[in-house]
């Protein structure tokens, strides 16, 4: 059985999700944390549940969804784990902060640890999560899919009723479309748990969310 746990995050309330297993492997996707209070919350729930974690993987490299990976690698040695696509991003969460967000951060970043490719697998514990290369809010956005639990990490490709923005560096309204088309692919009872907002599923996103229609119709 999977064990899902999700923090909302800084400014922009960004979803960072812990999952972990019966082993007590554990993933970190998408650590967005910035105030000291959820950085703590994040670290404290992984200690007090006597997690072990194993990977810290990214959807994409916007500065809202890697705030903390500095906390997870001081605390657990992990670095993140991202598409080689968005390597243009990663590098510059420092620069994104100051322009984005006017803010002049007060600690660096770990590198990229690994990159993460089409259909790649990763695991923890007995489970594993596919990586599916879904482009169009960033070039590396990513998605991670745990086909034998159905759930699908979306961050900012997919959200409830809507999509990431594409007016960003590096985004594109046709391949965010195209991305919708191959999460159109997943099971309809699929849970949905995306970056920002609340969860959904694949069923009922594709009965109600227009770009989502717009990706089956290509």
């Amino acid at each position: 059985m999977m064990n899902i746990r999700r923090f909302a995050c800084n400014m922009l309330e960004e979803n960072c999700y812990v999952v972990s297993d019966d082993t007590g492997d554990c993933v970190v996707i998408d650590c967005g944390a910035y105030y000291d209070n959820e950085r703590a919350a994040i670290v404290n729930y992984i200690r007090d549940n006597q997690l072990n974690p194993v990977h810290l993987l990214v959807t994409h490299g916007h500065l809202d969804h890697n705030f903390g990976n500095n906390t997870i690698y001081d605390e657990f040695g992990l670095k993140p784990e991202a598409s080689e696509m968005d390597d243009n991003l990663m590098r510059a969460l420092g620069r994104q902060a100051e322009v984005m967000y006017s803010m002049r951060l007060n600690y660096d970043f770990p590198e990229v640890g690994k990159h993460l490719t089409a259909n790649e697998t990763i695991t923890f514990g007995t489970h594993k999560l596919r990586v599916l290369t879904t482009p169009g809010h960033s070039r590396g956005s990513i998605c991670f899919v745990c086909d034998a639990e159905k759930v699908v990490f979306t961050g900012d490709t997919l959200f409830r009723m809507s999509v990431g923005r594409t007016d960003f560096e590096g985004g594109s309204t046709q391949q965010i479309i195209d991305s919708l088309h191959r999460l159109a692919k997943l099971p309809d009872d699929m849970v949905v748990l995306p970056g920002h907002g609340p969860q959904s599923t694949i069923g009922d996103e594709k009965k109600f969310n227009p770009y989502m229609r717009m990706g089956r119709s290509m």
